[in-house]
């Protein structure tokens, strides 16, 4: 009896046309909307691109792009310069890469080097880097990697050569570290007493030949590799590096719990960073033809 006392246009005979009726007004509505913000976008993109803030030389800078560099800016640096400022920088930087060009700096061999090492780098970024940052390093890992690659304390006497010695040089300094190793094996003098007496080392010969903890990645792996292999308390010679002969003792092995684990972290970093590198350039190996002369390496000293 009420619903005939109403009005037509609230007498809804068919509830499923009303509701179709109200879906097409908002689709309508939401089609206005989204051509207005892409027409905005547009207007916004196109004023920007037209927009020249400075003109240097027969460069235009527009404020497209010196948005774009100045949101960079904003992003990578705690205190960015007012943009006042920043557009001096971007000025200073467009005739001085001007001049550069003017001067032919694009042509000389060291600036060619230093683009070639950026492009290197670029590359690699590229191609690993997102791989690269995604490593994470576990407690096991670096345990694991510890086991094989502890901390070593040692002592050693150096018995050394220039790095440009020739052959005879060379050869006497082995004969002399010889004779040295065997006497440090007979002898019955604290081993700190003949590292005063004999070594080359001044940075340790006043603490008996002392280097400190090492690990391998902070010492130069011939004698690593020999000291990995001995027992604390041992010595052993005759060692050869580029800076000479060694005779080395070892004084001591870190345990886990003791380790450096900041410097532990970086060094399996390295070591999983170097995989993906081995693997990548692996792959890379295939498209080039490489030789080597091993014959011409044996010649460098």
């Amino acid at each position: 009896m009420l619903a005939s006392k109403l009005p037509n246009s609230l007498l809804h005979k068919n509830p499923s046309a009303n509701l179709k009726g109200n879906a097409h007004q908002r689709v309508v509505i939401m089609r206005k909307i989204l051509f207005y913000l892409i027409f905005s976008s547009i207007f916004t993109f196109t004023v920007q691109a037209q927009t020249i803030v400075a003109t240097v030389g027969t460069k235009k800078i527009t404020l497209k792009e010196f948005n774009e560099k100045y949101d960079e800016v904003k992003k990578n640096t705690i205190n960015a310069p007012e943009p006042k400022l920043f557009l001096e920088d971007l000025i200073r930087y467009e005739m001085g890469l001007q001049e550069a060009k003017k001067r032919r700096l694009d042509k000389d061999p060291i600036v060619r080097e230093r683009f070639n090492q950026e492009l290197y780098k670029a590359l690699l970024e590229k191609q690993i880097g997102d791989e690269v940052s995604k490593i994470k390093i576990s407690e096991k890992e670096m345990q694991a990697y510890y086991k094989k690659n502890p901390e070593l304390r040692l002592s050693h006497i150096l018995i050394e050569f220039k790095p440009n010695a020739s052959t005879k040089e060379v050869n006497e300094a082995k004969k002399r570290a010889e004779e040295l190793y065997a006497e440090v094996k007979k002898s019955k003098r604290p081993f700190e007493d003949l590292v005063k007496l004999y070594s080359d080392d001044s940075l340790s010969k006043n603490t008996g030949g002392d280097i400190q903890y090492q690990s391998r990645v902070t010492i130069v792996p011939p004698i690593y590799e020999a000291a990995l292999k001995m027992k604390v308390g041992s010595i052993r010679g005759i060692i050869r590096t580029q800076y000479g002969f060694h005779i080395i003792k070892l004084t001591g092995k870190r345990s886990y719990q003791q380790a450096n684990k900041r410097q532990l972290r970086a060094a399996v970093f390295d070591f999983k960073r170097k995989r993906i590198f081995d693997k990548y350039f692996s792959a890379l190996s295939k498209k080039y033809k490489v030789q080597r002369n091993q014959q011409a390496l044996k010649k460098v000293k």
